[in-house]
């Protein structure tokens, strides 16, 4: 192709996130850069732009075969006012294939800092709406992001590699979803108010629970959590009172001993009439007493707990990640047939032309007898003459299109039959001296 598809950018492999905030864009600043990104630069004919906190990547359609890499470093590091050499060195540079590959995974989340995680497809999809938005996306990058979407469905419907907690927070959630039938009418109490409680808390609110209690040293910081969650904080003096409403518990205090026996815990799933109780300790020191464990309804887990859940399920996501890449693959091959197959585009419809006129002169040189016969025979005969038109241009197209011809061979044999059928009197003279004809071909 005279066009190249090139990803430029970087992400959380390749720079910090001190980095990777400075270059960062908002939502609402994509549609502009992009407007401003196609007019510093002439040679990007279609571009895209990704930022999420851990990406920031420009996917293009270069003017010619070379991709712009160091106008749009230069045209980032102008745009985010930062220096050009404080990240050029940590950007990653893909052409042709390995792009699209490389956006192909990304949709598919085998890019991620966590594989299988299902936020980056709707990250990628508003990027590409932010493209569409202004202007900047045309024919090969609607292609390309619509193939993306498809092969990330392709891959959650064909491998497990979304399945599974991989994380803390997600493991806490994964697990009460196994204690609870439903976590939607349970009411979770955080004591403690600290950045990991807070996270598995979000998680939580995200599954359905509804009821949530804040307990911290800082009546302050608890009041102040408790706005974010929409929950209600209770002082740090008079909490334990509240244990017994509570079907969750999320233990995140600094402490130098459990603030939370077991003989405590036996009164209060009495007083809860032996309903079950989820008990997760985020601390170290740990804040409940592990004998919690062995009383009936009371299901405690610590962070090493929560973490081998999470690791297990990391590991069952890097075996369907070798599946997935198998199937990223193949989509691969397909989509770079189809941008291979642009290039046979004027050929092909000049194909098409000629043979259709070919057709046309033929029912003109023979109109006089054409015209003594009744409509319905004359219908008939257009008809038969349109499908053989039809069947000719047929085994030509699927000949120059046929997955075992190279791109090369196909443009070379889409030339050939340019010139033949496009010009009847150059053709039949060609093929009589031989001269359209190489060594190593035959028609």
């Amino acid at each position: 192709m005279e066009q190249v598809l090139f990803t430029i950018g970087v992400n959380h492999r390749t720079a910090a996130v001190a980095l990777r905030e400075r270059i960062a864009y908002g939502d609402a600043e994509i549609a502009a850069a992009l407007e401003r990104l196609r007019a510093a630069i002439p040679a990007v004919a279609e571009a895209a732009l990704i930022s999420t906190c851990n990406r920031l990547e420009v996917i293009g359609l270069s003017a010619s075969r070379n991709a712009p890499t160091a106008e749009i470093i230069q045209f980032i590091a102008r745009d985010r006012q930062v220096p050009p050499e404080s990240f050029a060195a940590l950007c990653y540079h893909f052409e042709a294939r390995a792009a699209v590959r490389h956006l192909f995974r990304v949709g598919a989340s085998l890019d991620s800092m966590v594989v299988g995680e299902p936020q980056i497809l709707g990250q990628l999809k508003l990027a590409y709406a932010q493209a569409v938005a202004a202007r900047s996306a045309g024919p090969v990058l609607h292609r390309a992001f619509h193939r993306a979407f498809g092969a990330a469905k392709l891959v959650r419907k064909a491998t497990l590699i979304g399945h599974g907690a991989v994380s803390v927070s997600s493991a806490a959630v994964a697990l009460a979803s196994r204690i609870f039938d439903s976590l939607e009418d349970k009411t979770v109490m955080l004591l403690g108010a600290g950045q990991m409680a807070e996270l598995a808390a979000r998680h939580l609110r995200r599954a359905g629970v509804k009821s949530m209690l804040i307990t911290s040293r800082s009546f302050e910081h608890a009041v102040a959590l408790a706005r974010t969650l929409d929950g209600t904080a209770v002082p740090f003096d008079g909490y334990k009172p509240y244990l017994k409403l509570a079907d969750v518990v999320i233990g995140s205090l600094a402490v130098s001993r459990p603030v939370l026996d077991a003989a405590e815990c036996q009164t209060i799933v009495r007083e809860r009439h032996y309903r079950p109780m989820f008990l997760i300790d985020l601390g170290v020191p740990r804040n409940f007493d592990e004998r919690i464990n062995l009383i009936a309804n009371l299901y405690l887990y610590d962070i090493d707990d929560l973490g081998a859940v999470a690791e297990k399920s990391l590991e069952q996501r890097e075996r369907e990640a070798q599946k997935a890449e198998e199937i990223i693959e193949l989509e691969t091959d397909t989509f770079m047939r189809w941008l291979e197959g642009l290039d046979l585009v004027p050929a092909i419809k000049e194909i098409r032309s000629s043979i259709e006129q070919i057709r046309c002169d033929e029912l003109t040189r023979h109109q006089g007898w054409l015209a003594a016969l009744d409509r319905e025979e004359r219908e008939r005969i257009e008809s038969l003459t349109r499908g053989l038109a039809n069947k000719l241009l047929h085994r030509v197209l699927s000949a120059l299109r046929s997955p075992a011809v190279g791109s090369a061979d196909q443009l070379r044999a889409a030339d050939l039959a340019r010139r033949l059928l496009c010009n009847q009197a150059i053709g039949r003279e060609a093929l009589e001296d031989g001269s359209l004809i190489d060594d190593d071909e035959t028609v």
